[in-house]
């Protein structure tokens, strides 16, 4: 572990600052939690318990010695609890600050300037991870395509025009009107129907009607034809 932490002394870290957060940290983190950087306070007097500040990347911890360095406090804030971060730089050292979504305001001051930037930096990029996760790609699953109206419509119309192509082929028969004409006059020398009997006016009903069906006098002319003969038998 202490190997670990040796990467965290490039930039002015206090060698048994970075010692004892390394003993404490070893129960602190979290199964998959790993510490980005370690920045410790660098006070202008000599200062035997400087406060350090450990940013992992789930969450930001501050690390404050208590009773002659024995103790330590730890105030841990997860990155999706943050709002904002900010770095300013003054002329002994530089102080970070960082704003909750509960505006909760935490500042750090004399931190060395360079460990400073790296801080803020990190922290930006965590929120900006927060924000922009990386979505992993779903498989598309293969669905029945929907008819659409317009499919709809378009086989409607196939239908219509097939049933116009047909009655194009078949056209449709003129409307037959009945008419009922007048028995065709008497030719001279033929005997009136009030002069037949019964026998021989049967004889020409049935002549009609062979006359009929061959197509030689229309149905009105028959039932004319009929009529007047049945009012004489």
């Amino acid at each position: 572990m202490k190997e670990q932490f040796k990467k965290f002394l490039n930039e002015e870290q206090d060698p048994k600052a970075i010692e004892k957060i390394t003993s404490k940290l070893n129960d602190l983190l979290m199964k998959g939690e790993e510490v980005g950087y370690i920045a410790v306070q660098k006070k202008p007097a000599i200062t035997v318990f400087p406060d350090s500040i450990v940013l992992t990347n789930k969450r930001i911890i501050i690390c404050k010695p208590k009773n002659l360095g024995l103790s330590m406090d730890f105030t841990d804030y997860t990155w999706d609890d943050i709002a904002s971060t900010f770095v300013k730089e003054n002329i002994l050292g530089s102080e970070f600050s960082f704003g909750t979504k509960t505006d909760l305001a935490v500042s750090i001051d004399y931190i060395p300037k360079i460990q400073a930037r790296k801080i803020y930096t990190y922290a930006k990029e965590q929120l900006d991870l927060l924000k922009n996760p990386v979505q992993t790609a779903t498989p598309v699953q293969e669905t029945a395509e929907p008819v659409f109206e317009e499919e709809a419509e378009e086989i409607e119309e196939v239908e219509t025009e097939e049933v116009t192509s047909f009655a194009e082929i078949l056209p449709a028969a003129p409307a037959v009107t009945e008419t009922y004409e007048p028995l065709p006059t008497q030719p001279a020398g033929e005997r009136k129907l009030s002069d037949l009997s019964k026998e021989e006016l049967f004889d020409k009903l049935q002549n009609y009607k062979k006359l009929l069906d061959n197509g030689l006098i229309m149905q009105g002319e028959y039932d004319a034809y009929k009529k007047e003969i049945l009012s004489y038998m």
